[in-house]
């Protein structure tokens, strides 16, 4: 794995609206797999609160916990991405 995609799946996992199935489609790598990613590249406290946050209901990373009026992985506001690629405005 590069180190643009280890980056871009920590940032994925960062935000509370992509699920880890998002996760898993573009990537291929599992849940437990994004788990021990989080753990090895993150400070202790950094992943702590990750998880914590991730546990607490406040995140929506799994599908079957969301909304079913939540249809999307990203937000409106949020730029395209594509195959890792961020586009430009």
């Amino acid at each position: 794995m590069t180190a643009e995609e280890t980056d871009r799946i920590i940032e994925m996992a960062w935000e509370d609206r992509t699920p880890f199935e998002a996760i898993e489609a573009q990537f291929g790598i599992s849940e437990n797999s994004v788990i021990r990613l989080m753990r090895g590249e993150l400070k202790r406290s950094s992943f702590n609160l990750w998880r914590k946050r991730v546990n607490s209901g406040v995140s929506q990373k799994h599908l079957l916990k969301r909304d079913s009026a939540i249809n999307r992985f990203k937000s409106k506001m949020q730029r395209a991405v594509t195959m890792n690629v961020i586009s430009k405005r």
